[in-house]
């Protein structure tokens, strides 16, 4: 799981752009495969899912030349309002880039409409939400994937809220969830809408990077 690309970077959710081409060069040497969640059942020894959150002007500005590069595949979740109206202070995809992206290299998924915590949310407004940031993306001719990643990684894990949840996740037509979790996924999977996601900080060096792809969450850092 990746946020924001820059040159030189001191946040957690922003990863160097030398650092990101070190990881690409050992995904590429050790020969993961790269996939989109739509390929998620076809085997391979050593898959992995790269995720890139929110819709960044600078994943646009980075990401493609690099994939291509190591022969790597992202997909890219979008939350509609940031590309709209932006976000904080940072720059965002236009809906025109989003369309312009290499469908070999990159996919497209949802990040909801509002990015607010489904912890505080009704099933009823998640629904109104996911359905906007669909609708929206619809509209723009934006191809995607029926894949969620949960604003902030969180939603309420009560049993019956939770069920409800994933019913509302059901009847809209969503394939895959994921949370962080910092665990390794296996498939095939019981648990399609808690699929969980390695959180690549942005001072993480090459070796923690190593490390995380084995283990998930690191105990001893």
């Amino acid at each position: 799981m990746y946020h924001q690309i820059e040159k030189q970077t001191h946040e957690d959710l922003t990863v160097s752009l030398e650092n990101l081409e070190q990881q690409f060069v050992y995904l590429n040497k050790n020969n993961y495969s790269a996939k989109f969640f739509n390929e998620i059942h076809t085997s391979a020894k050593k898959s992995i899912i790269l995720t890139f959150d929110d819709g960044y002007k600078n994943n646009f500005d980075y990401l493609p030349s690099l994939l291509e590069k190591y022969n790597l595949k992202a997909t890219i979740f979008i939350s509609t309002k940031f590309i709209q109206e932006g976000y904080k202070k940072y720059e965002m995809m236009t809906f025109e880039e989003i369309r312009s992206l290499n469908e070999n290299y990159f996919e497209i998924a949802l990040h909801s409409h509002n990015h607010q915590n489904f912890r505080n949310m009704s099933a009823d407004s998640i629904e109104k939400d996911l359905k906007n940031n669909m609708q929206i993306l619809d509209s723009e001719n934006i191809t995607y994937s029926k894949v969620l990643a949960y604003p902030y990684g969180k939603y309420d894990k009560k049993n019956s809220k939770k069920a409800n949840l994933f019913s509302v996740l059901k009847n809209t037509g969503i394939e895959f969830a994921v949370r962080i979790g910092n665990k390794i996924n296996y498939f095939p999977t019981q648990k399609p809408y808690e699929l969980c996601r390695i959180d690549i900080k942005g001072k993480d060096s090459l070796i923690k990077f190593k490390l995380k792809l084995i283990f998930g969450r690191l105990k001893l850092f």
